[in-house]
């Protein structure tokens, strides 16, 4: 019996060995290797898909008892208050019949942008 079990020790000592060597110079270890590849997809992200899947789950799961901003998701009471989805990259302009723009603010001197809007609502630019 005792032979037994000091025969069982190192045949586990052994194994234990050998797997040290096959980690350490590339062997195959295959559930090692399984759990490395598993490991290393769970560290890769995913892009969203190409359609409108993600932004649809998103609208789902708002919550809102106003009006629910279609682009921002934002929760407002009128929809012409609704924000823009850069505001600082973007001024907000409230235009008729409850409506809003943004345009980009990138290149334009200071309230450039409200000026070009009033000569587009009077058809001069």
């Amino acid at each position: 019996m005792e032979f037994l079990i000091a025969f069982l020790s190192l045949l586990s000592l052994a194994s234990a060995q050998f797997g040290f060597f096959d980690q350490m110079f590339g062997g195959h270890d295959g559930g090692h290797e399984h759990h490395q590849h598993h490991h290393h997809q769970q560290q890769q992200q995913q892009n969203n898909p190409s359609d409108a899947s993600h932004y649809k789950l998103q609208f789902e799961q708002s919550i809102c008892d106003k009006y629910l901003c279609p682009d921002t998701l934002a929760c407002v009471h009128f929809p012409h208050h609704c924000p823009c989805a850069w505001d600082a990259n973007e001024d907000k302009f409230e235009m008729g019949e409850g409506k809003r723009i943004c345009i980009s603010k990138g290149g334009f001197k200071s309230g450039e942008a409200a000026r070009k809007i009033e000569l587009a609502r009077k058809g001069l630019l």
